[in-house]
């Protein structure tokens, strides 16, 4: 299997969360923990790029023992525990509003998912919402200009310029580095943006078919499982070095 490009080491790895980290189960695969972990112990930091809100991305964060930035709600929140304060790109109160047009217009729980309560700069909804519906609806109203997109755990209402590529830029300017020197890792449509910038991609086994058309390579592994071989081969390269 020909993980990466001949010769090519990545200098920090951008890794997605849900859906790639994790089992058939969405469960946390604990392998692919432990060789990130064999990562960092190389010297390549890791980069959680997600969905998910920044105080579970801030535990599993510090639980792996990753030195990277945090890109999280998918570029609209970027933040390092030794920077100041985090940049929040957004307040999400357009996505929060266009959440309650929909729920008087169609019906659906503008509530959404349980990570709403610590969500700063986007809002989701419940994945099993009629996606063609909400998008549809969203196109005619007040709200056109926002992103709507689904992943295996939410459909994400954004303000335009958010995404995890643009979150991920600001990421490598803070730590000095070509996001031609990257490595991103994910399996959903919110991950193209990030696959798009780098300069090298692997989407997971069993990841969205608009993902695998912008990857690099797809890997024959489901899920997390994609993890152990895919390091064992970038720390040979770099013991090739």
């Amino acid at each position: 299997m020909q993980w990466l490009p001949q010769g090519w080491i990545p200098k920090a790895i951008a890794v997605d969360i849900d859906g790639t980290l994790t089992d058939s189960n969405k469960e946390i695969y604990l392998e692919a923990i432990e060789a990130l972990r064999r990562l960092e112990a190389a010297g390549i930091p890791i980069i959680l790029a997600t969905g998910n809100v920044r105080a579970i991305t801030y535990g599993l964060w510090r639980f792996i023992g990753a030195t990277g930035p945090m890109v999280c709600e998918n570029g609209g929140v970027v933040w390092h525990p030794d920077w100041d304060e985090p940049i929040v790109r957004a307040d999400g109160s357009r996505a929060r509003k266009a959440g309650q047009m929909l729920e008087d217009k169609l019906g659906i729980d503008s509530r959404g998912i349980t990570t709403n309560a610590w969500r700063e700069s986007e809002w989701c909804l419940f994945p099993d919402e009629n996606l063609e519906d909400v998008a549809e609806l969203i196109s005619k109203s007040e709200f056109s200009d926002l992103s709507v997109v689904k992943t295996g755990f939410a459909i994400h209402l954004m303000e335009p310029h958010l995404s995890k590529g643009e979150g991920l830029s600001i990421a490598l300017e803070k730590m000095n580095l070509d996001p031609s020197e990257i490595l991103a890792i994910g399996d959903a449509p919110n991950d193209i943006s990030m696959f798009k910038l780098v300069g090298h991609s692997v989407a997971v086994g069993g990841c969205f078919e608009e993902l695998a058309a912008v990857s690099k390579v797809i890997s024959p592994h489901p899920h997390g499982e994609t993890f152990p071989p895919l390091v064992d081969a970038i720390l040979g390269e770099t013991n090739d070095k």
